[in-house]
Parts: C-alpha cells; sequence; structure tokens
C-alpha cells in the first residue's frame, strides 16, 4: 500500500469543528468553570488535595510553595507553573476570597494589585477551613480517577463540608461560557441549606430572607434588591457595589471624604490614581489632596477637600466618574453532571445537598464495613478468650502458623479473618481488665452498627447528621457579615456646579464660523470694548452672548439641525484671538453652517419656545424643554424640505408677534399665538405667501405698536417705516410692502433685493460688508423714517458693481 493510500480525505469544516468541539469540553469541563459540588476549579481541587497528600496541613510548619506547584505540575496538573502558582497566590488573598483556602506565609500581592513574590520565597499550608473541604476524602466518599500518566489517583471532587461555591464565588472565561459568582456570607448559606433540607418546597422569597444577598471581602454598599432577586432567579443580574465613605468636618470650615471599604476586584492604587488625576485635571472643583492612608489598621483613602466646597456633590462626582461605585453582573455558571448550567441560588443548595448526602452515604457505609469488620473480629476474640485453654493448646499443637489459623478455623470455627485475629492476639491481653475492656469494646461497636445502619435506612436521620455538621462548621468559623445591602438603586445626580467653576464669560461666534470663549478678565485687560474682538481679516462678530459656564448653548443650522454645546466646553481664548472654527468643536459638515446661536440657562422652562423661520415662509414654534439633550452630535431640530432652509431661530415666550421680511421688499406681521406648538421634528406651518423668487430674509419679534421696521437694500439704501403702518394680519398671506424698488433707463436704481431688515426701538449699530471687503459703519438713527413703501435714502455709498454681502449688529 502506497503512502497516499494510507489518508483518508477530510473536510477542513468536520476536522476543525470536531477538534474545536473537544478543546472547548476541555476548558469548560476541567479548565474555567467551577463544578457546582465544591465550588473548585480542577488547579485549584488538585492545590489543595497535593498539599493534603503531603502533609501540609494547618498543625504543621508552612512550607515552601515551589513544593507545593512541583507536586501538583508532577502529579496531577501537567500545566505550566505559573497558572498553578497563579491559582494557588488567589486561594490565599482575603481580598479576593470569602474564606482563605491557603494559609500563606511571605509577600502573597496586595489590593493595590502587586503581584505576589516567586514561589521560591513564599510559604504556604492549608488554612483551617480547607481542611473542612478535605475532610473525610479517605472514607471512600468521593470518585477518584487517573492523573494523567496513570501513575496515582486524583479526586474528581473534594467532600466539601461547607457550600464552597456561593462562599468563596468563582470567577473565569472558556469557550462560550462565562461564570462569575459572589462570594456570600458563611453562616447565611449553611443557614439556607439547612433551610432547604427541612422544607424542600422553600420559596426564593423565604431563602432570600436568610440569604440578604453577596458578602464581599472588601465590603461595600450592595445596592439592587431587583438585581439580587434576578440573579438568584435565573443566574444572571446586576448590581451596584459603593465603597462606604464619610465625610469628615476638618478644623477652618474644610471637609475630607474618607473611604474606608472599596467595590470588590478593584484595585486600591488605581481608584487613588484616579481620583489625583481628577484634581490634576481640575475636572471638579474643590478637591484639594487625595491621600491612601492605608496601614494595619485597614484600608483608608482620604481625600481632602477646599474651604467652602460641596462635599456631597465632589462625593457624587466621584462615584460617578471613578470606581467608588461599580456594577457587579452576575453569571452563575457551574458544571453540573459534566455539563455547564445557568444557576439561580435554590439549584446550587439543591446540587449541594445532593452532593452532601452521597458523601456522608459513602462515608456511613465505609465506616459500617469498618466497624461491621471489627465487631466480627471482637466476637472472634471474646469467643477464644472463653476457650482459652483448648485455644492454646491447638496452636501448640500445630506446625506452623498457618497450620494453626487452619486448625483453628476447622476446630472452633472461626473465621480466616478471626483465626487471623487470634493469632496476633497480645499476652498482655489475656489479663481480665483486657478480657472486660473487649467485651466492652464490642457492645459499643454493635450500637455503633445500629446507629450507622439507621442513618443509611432514614433520609431524615442522614439530613440530620449533615445539619449538624454544617452547624458545626458555621459555628466555628462564621463571620459577621462584611457588605451591607441597600434594596433602592441611589441615582448619582452630578451637579454642574461641581465639575465647573460659576463664572461670567464672552462667548463669540463670527460669520464664517470661528467661535471663542473669553474670561471677564482678558476682556477688560484688552481694553473693555465689544468691538475690539479679534477676527480674522474680512470676517465679522456675528454673536457675542454674556454667559455663564453653567449655560448651555444651542447651535441651530441652515439645514434644520442644532448641537447642544455647553459653554464651558468652547474652547477658551484671549479677547484678541480669532477662537478656532466651530468644526473643531462640534461636528458641523462642510455643507452646513450656523445660523442662530441661543444661550439656556433652564430647559425646563415651561413658557419659553423656540420659533422658526424657513427661507420659503414656514414658521415653526417648540417648546424649549423638548431640546434639551446630552448628545453631542448632530440632532434633528426642525423638517426643512427640498430647496429650502432655516433662516433665524429666536427664543420667545409665545405673547409676541411675528414680523417676517421678505427679499423683494414683502412683509407679513402675525400674532404668535397663530403657531401652536408642535414636535421637536415637524416642519412648521405657513407664516408667509411668498413668489417663486422671493425669499424670507429676517424676522423679529415685535409688540404693541412702537418702534420702527429699518430695512437695508443690497445696493446701500436703507430707510425706517413705523411699526404702525404693519396691520396685524392672519397667518400665511402675501402680507404688505416695506420696499419698493426703483426701476427704469433714466432711474439710478436703489437695490434689487433686500439683504436684512431690523426692529428699532432704540439705536442700533449695523456693521455693512461690502463684497469687495469694505466696511460701514451705519446707525440706525441716521437712516430717515419715511412710508412703508418709499425707496429709501442711501446710507453706504457703493462702487458701480460692489453690493452689500454682511450685515452684523455692533454691540
Amino acid at each position: 500500500m502506497s503512502m497516499l493510500e494510507s489518508f483518508l480525505p477530510a473536510f477542513l469544516e468536520e476536522v476543525v469543528g470536531d477538534r474545536f468541539g473537544r478543546y472547548s469540553k476541555y476548558i469548560i469541563q476541567d479548565r474555567a468553570i467551577p463544578d457546582v459540588r465544591d465550588g473548585l476549579k480542577p488547579v485549584q481541587r488538585r492545590i489543595l488535595y497535593a498539599m493534603y497528600e503531603s502533609g501540609n496541613t494547618p498543625d504543621k510548619p508552612y512550607r515552601k510553595s515551589a513544593k507545593t506547584v512541583g507536586d501538583v505540575m508532577g502529579n496531577y496538573h501537567p500545566h505550566g507553573d505559573s497558572s498553578i502558582y497563579e491559582g494557588m497566590v488567589r486561594m490565599a488573598q482575603p481580598w479576593k476570597m470569602g474564606h482563605v483556602l491557603v494559609d500563606g506565609h511571605g509577600n502573597w500581592g496586595s489590593l493595590d494589585d502587586d503581584p505576589a513574590a516567586a514561589m521560591r520565597y513564599t510559604e504556604a499550608r492549608l488554612s483551617s477551613i480547607a481542611m473542612e473541604l478535605l475532610r473525610d476524602i479517605d472514607k471512600r466518599t468521593v470518585q477518584f480517577k487517573d492523573n494523567f500518566d496513570n501513575t496515582a489517583k486524583e479526586p474528581v471532587v473534594l467532600p466539601s463540608r461547607y457550600p464552597n461555591l456561593l462562599v468563596n464565588g468563582a470567577s473565569g472565561i472558556s469557550a462560550g461560557f462565562a461564570t462569575e459568582i459572589p462570594t456570600h456570607n458563611l453562616r447565611e448559606v449553611i443557614d439556607a441549606c439547612i433551610a432547604v433540607m427541612a422544607n424542600a418546597d422553600i420559596t426564593l422569597d423565604e431563602l432570600m430572607q436568610i440569604v440578604k444577598g453577596p458578602d464581599f471581602p472588601t465590603g461595600g454598599i450592595i445596592m439592587g434588591g431587583e438585581g439580587i432577586r434576578e440573579a438568584y432567579t435565573t443566574g444572571k443580574g446586576r448590581i451596584y457595589v459603593r465603597a462606604k465613605t464619610e465625610i469628615e468636618d476638618l478644623r477652618g470650615g474644610k471637609q475630607q471624604i474618607v473611604i474606608t471599604e472599596i467595590p470588590y476586584q478593584v484595585v486600591k492604587a488605581r481608584l487613588v490614581t484616579a481620583m489625583e488625576n481628577i484634581r490634576l485635571e481640575k475636572k471638579v472643583e474643590g478637591i484639594a489632596e487625595v491621600r491612601d492612608e492605608t496601614g494595619r489598621n485597614g484600608l483608608r483613602i482620604v481625600v481632602e477637600l477646599k474651604k467652602d466646597a460641596d462635599a456631597e456633590g465632589i462625593l457624587a462626582y466621584l462615584l460617578k466618574k471613578t470606581d467608588l461605585q461599580t456594577t457587579y453582573n452576575f453569571n452563575m455558571v457551574a458544571i453540573v453532571n459534566k455539563q455547564p448550567q445557568q444557576l439561580g441560588l435554590k439549584p446550587i443548595l439543591q446540587a449541594y445537598i445532593g452532593h452532601q448526602k452521597e458523601v456522608v452515604t459513602y462515608r456511613t457505609q465505609y465506616e459500617l464495613e469498618k466497624a461491621e469488620d471489627r465487631a466480627h473480629v471482637l466476637e472472634g476474640l471474646v469467643k477464644a478468650l472463653n476457650l482459652l485453654d483448648e485455644v492454646i493448646a491447638t496452636i501448640k499443637a500445630s506446625k506452623n502458623r498457618a497450620d494453626a489459623q487452619h486448625n483453628l478455623v476447622e476446630k472452633f470455627a472461626f473465621t480466616e479473618r478471626q483465626a487471623d485475629a487470634i493469632l496476633t492476639l497480645q499476652l498482655y491481653r489475656l489479663t481480665n481488665l483486657e478480657i472486660s475492656s473487649l467485651e466492652k469494646e464490642h457492645k459499643e461497636i454493635l450500637k455503633r452498627i445500629s446507629y450507622l445502619k439507621s442513618i443509611l435506612d432514614s433520609e431524615k436521620k442522614l439530613l440530620g447528621v449533615i445539619k449538624d455538621e454544617l452547624v458545626e462548621i458555621r459555628d466555628k468559623y462564621a463571620i459577621e457579615r462584611r457588605s451591607a445591602i441597600q434594596q433602592e438603586v441611589e441615582e448619582l445626580k452630578v451637579n454642574l456646579e461641581v465639575m465647573i467653576n460659576s463664572e461670567d464669560v464672552l462667548v463669540t461666534l463670527s460669520r464664517e464660523g470661528y467661535v471663542k470663549r473669553t474670561s471677564m478678565l482678558s476682556f477688560t485687560r484688552s481694553g473693555g470694548e465689544l468691538d475690539s474682538s479679534g477676527v480674522k481679516e474680512g470676517d465679522v462678530i456675528s454673536d457675542l452672548l454674556l454667559v455663564n459656564t453653567l449655560d448651555n448653548l444651542l447651535l441651530f443650522t441652515r439645514k434644520g439641525q442644532y448641537y447642544m454645546l455647553p459653554v464651558h466646553q468652547v474652547p477658551e481664548f484671549k479677547w484678541k484671538d480669532n477662537g478656532t472654527a466651530i468644526v473643531n468643536v462640534i461636528p458641523l459638515p462642510k455643507d452646513d453652517s450656523i445660523v442662530s446661536v441661543i444661550p439656556v440657562k433652564d430647559f425646563n422652562d415651561e413658557a419659553s419656545s423656540l420659533v422658526f423661520v424657513t427661507k420659503r415662509g414656514n414658521v415653526k414654534r417648540t417648546l424649549l424643554k423638548d431640546y434639551m439633550t446630552t448628545r453631542s452630535t448632530a440632532i434633528a431640530a426642525c423638517k426643512v424640505a427640498d430647496g429650502d432652509e432655516v433662516v433665524d431661530v429666536k427664543l420667545s415666550d409665545g405673547k409676541k408677534q411675528l414680523l417676517l421680511v421678505s427679499k423683494l421688499g414683502m412683509s407679513i406681521r402675525f400674532e404668535e399665538s397663530e403657531v401652536n406648538p408642535m414636535g421637536r421634528v415637524a416642519g412648521g406651518v405657513r407664516g408667509m405667501s411668498l413668489k417663486d423668487d422671493d425669499e424670507i430674509i429676517g424676522f423679529e419679534f415685535v409688540f404693541d405698536d412702537e418702534g420702527e421696521l429699518l430695512v437695508l437694500s443690497d445696493m446701500g439704501y436703507a430707510k425706517r417705516s413705523l411699526l404702525l403702518d404693519y396691520p396685524i394680519q392672519g397667518r400665511g398671506g402675501k402680507g404688505v410692502q416695506t420696499f419698493e424698488f426703483k426701476e427704469g433707463k433714466r432711474v439710478k436704481p436703489n437695490g434689487t433685493a433686500l439683504v436684512s431688515a431690523y426692529y428699532c426701538r432704540e439705536p442700533l449699530q449695523l456693521l455693512l460688508v461690502t463684497s469687495s471687503g469694505a466696511s460701514h459703519l451705519l446707525n440706525s438713527e441716521k437712516t430717515p423714517i419715511e412710508e412703508r413703501k418709499s425707496v429709501g435714502r442711501i446710507v453706504a455709498q457703493l462702487d458701480k458693481d460692489e453690493r452689500i454681502d454682511i450685515v452684523a449688529k455692533r454691540r
């Protein structure tokens, strides 16, 4: 047969699937997931058994960890020594285990995630409670299997005389499965076991009166009664673990936050560093110093605050932004009958009780066999002592030991076992005292046999034995609960005032989209003139806002989107600087631009609403509270039709009138109440009917027939007309004329379109920028007051082809 003929064809999918299936089975059953009966992973079980086998027990001196690791690796666990030592280290760390199983001597790591010293330096022995996991292992209580090279036997599971899975918890990741079981209080878990044994139909609610929830070795406050209940029902659930903190008063009106317990599995050093970084980066105003004062008296982290700092607010921020509060997700997966299962509290307890029934039954059977054997021997000895002279004569007449044994069996009907015991009897046992003690021992052993048989015959008695032994362990090892349970999850609300220093500032946005925030100090040092803000050549300030760092800005775009930008997030510059492009602050697309910036202190103001006007004459009013958001990306503010765009957005109280002005000199005035409030993404209603080539160039809020409307054409002609001349009409009409354009060959034109319109109740300063880049200042008082339909007068001398491009208010 050729070499090729000895190979069989196979599909890669089948081969890989088969191999990965075997690998998955191995790591689920033999590496990462604990057994429901003893709560141990294979490496942990092997470490404990190897230490027990070598006599490394609590009553003996400590032994080098390297010796134990070598024993485990050589006899039971054919993997790297690092994985064995890591498993050993975890079982010796009191901040990870409810009750440590390895009594370590030397450097075994710390809460700061310092690694343990190398195994050649550390020493260890089994802890006292670990002996309870191994108790009765020599009495045939558990199955043994061959080790990896068939040279020794190792236990499949430990007797585990207390519910270790819940007491010490487990954490592991395998293929397709993970487990996360928290530590629990020994007393509560044992009491729950006893309750389940007493009443198999006990409800989860009744069990939860006993097991209140997890009990972490690091203490802390556990929040979330619903999460605990869900986890105990299904095996999955979420709780929140919060550090134990206290606010202490110091001299001079100062305070400090003292942390004495931190959440489970949180690295203390990283927590302290995170809080220190918050102080250094000034994310919170008011932290003076962060100190780790942990020592022999226990954990203690101090956050010292500045005078008059908001201690409660800072604590809330630290809880929200650091690991002072963490979430813990239950995922209670364990191996049950060689299969991974997600288990609630009661199934785990039932599986453990089932295991204990087996352990105590097998132990009782073992002890019964030993007792019956001893009783059998004692019967022979007592009988022999009653026939002592004949027995001695028979032995003396025998040729050798084997012959003597044979003669005793033949002559007196002893069994071989009894005959052997008689032959090994020491001469001092022939005294009267020893004969009576043998008879007494025989009676006691018969009683013991009767008791052991009664255990095997009655499940009630069997459960009674398990209960008594659990109570014995509970009374010996139980400790008080370390984690407090809080049913409700306390919501963390962080006031903005805690994170940001309240300060009045100036925010400017230029026509070309440059934004900056300037402190009042920089503004004052630069001369204190509002008109002197730094801008690029040819650019002008379109929005200048006096706001507080605690306020928010709503930025609305032509395409009907909006962004919420907290004032404190606007980059800070000196007053004379140009600022930064708005696209560096918010993700504004290249084909869109800002049309309006509105500062907001309180979004919950029911009376306030936003009024939108579009180029095609649509008007929309929406309550301000609908624009509250925490998102930093673009959000729809108004539905805009194809070919249309938002012209302006203003904040309103709903009690004014709207005056809309179009490019071709039309205007309409109507009550704001005619526009009913509608949803955030609505398109609005018709505010003004326009010709096809017309569009809205501005709108103003007006009232009381006072003041004038100033309009300006692209050729520099302007005029004011009395508001009284604009009648209040119904929404949606064509409106009335507000400017007459001069036409004709012999007439000097006054413009082709209006570029802006302003409502004047007091003098306005306007900056006009032309297409050539020239600028002109216009005082509204210098523009004539004329009739509504008049042609206006020239207010800015322009060259023949020059037009007004930009009009901006000067402050």
